[in-house]
């Protein structure tokens, strides 16, 4: 079968296509048939490095597919199965994939193949973004950055649907009708603008009671500014650059802020976890909280080009591979 390899950490055109052998699946193990793959940022951090993963390594870890073969003792599953999943181990970019059996999710009727490659994944942190990690209330006032992006698409709205008032930030004039189109009340284009003084003009000085940050090094420090005394600060990605330290007695004590730098693995620690956070973002999405569009596709061939996409930041919304 055809995947996705990596041998060092490097641009995108590290990601080489290998005709590879894949094994059977063993104890509590299945096989999956991949029909669609889900393009993710912190795919990019795997490639490069920020996250290590051992090498020679596959890629990817998200993707919908349909079980071929199950492993001795796998009894969740069966073959033709409709499943997806988001979470290690790594190799999603590939035509097949073993997984064990307790990291998968059924996936509903009414759900296509490539809507549920790409929105475990984001759908899933946009579950625990706006329901655990910062359980938002009606009224609350948010600052979402890279409010036209993928993630973007699933969590504004269903803010929206909460009663929360959204502002977003974009890049671009094009980004701009399609944060208002995801729900956005407010939207700054920090190219043009400095979103702390916009932010500011909306709900005044120290008026954001929480701030979901994807983007990182560009936008932290402005982000600790906008917030309200006690206010919360949602770390949850680092698209412009890692944030190495904080300064408590200046970012933190200050205002005496709450910080949080989650990720997908804190939220699915048990199997009852995933399913129960699965289930919501399937829910959420079939009651039109949420609408997921895919806005561009790509074939394995064509995995770094899409990486050089997704990091030029020209996708306007979440992208698939079809294997």
């Amino acid at each position: 079968m055809k995947a996705i390899k990596i041998e060092k950490f490097g641009s995108p055109d590290v990601l080489k296509v290998e005709n590879v052998e894949i094994g059977k699946p063993k104890t509590n193990e299945v096989l999956i048939k991949n029909l669609s793959i889900g393009i993710n940022y912190i795919d990019t951090y795997h490639r490069t490095g920020l996250y290590p993963i051992p090498l020679p390594s596959g890629i990817g870890l998200e993707a919908c597919g349909v079980i071929e073969e199950v492993g001795p003792d796998a009894t969740l599953f069966k073959v033709g199965d409709r499943v997806s999943h988001a979470s290690m181990p790594i190799g999603a970019y590939s035509e097949k994939h073993i997984m064990p059996e307790n990291k998968l999710v059924p996936v509903p009727d009414g759900v296509s193949n490539e809507v549920a490659s790409c929105v475990t994944l984001k759908g899933i942190t946009a579950e625990y973004l706006l329901h655990r990690a910062y359980p938002l209330k009606k009224g609350d006032k948010v600052l979402y950055h890279a409010a036209a992006g993928a993630l973007g698409q699933i969590l504004c709205p269903w803010a929206n649907s909460i009663g929360a008032e959204i502002i977003g930030t974009v890049g671009s004039k094009e980004k701009e009708q399609i944060a208002k189109k995801n729900g956005c009340h407010h939207v700054i284009n920090y190219t043009e603008k400095n979103f702390v003084e916009e932010v500011e003009k909306i709900v005044g000085k120290n008026g954001i009671d929480v701030v979901y940050d994807g983007v990182g090094l560009k936008t932290f420090e402005g982000s600790i500014e906008v917030l309200k005394i006690r206010g919360m600060m949602v770390a949850f990605g680092n698209a412009s650059g890692y944030v190495d330290t904080i300064d408590v007695k200046k970012d933190i004590n200050a205002k005496g802020l709450f910080f949080t730098r989650p990720s997908i693995a804190h939220y699915t620690v048990t199997r009852e976890e995933l399913v129960e956070s699965a289930k919501k973002v399937f829910d959420a999405l079939l009651t039109n909280k949420f609408k997921v569009e895919v806005s561009k596709k790509y074939s394995l061939k064509d995995a770094a080009q899409a990486h050089k996409d997704l990091e030029a930041r020209l996708l306007m919304g979440p992208a698939v591979m079809i294997p």
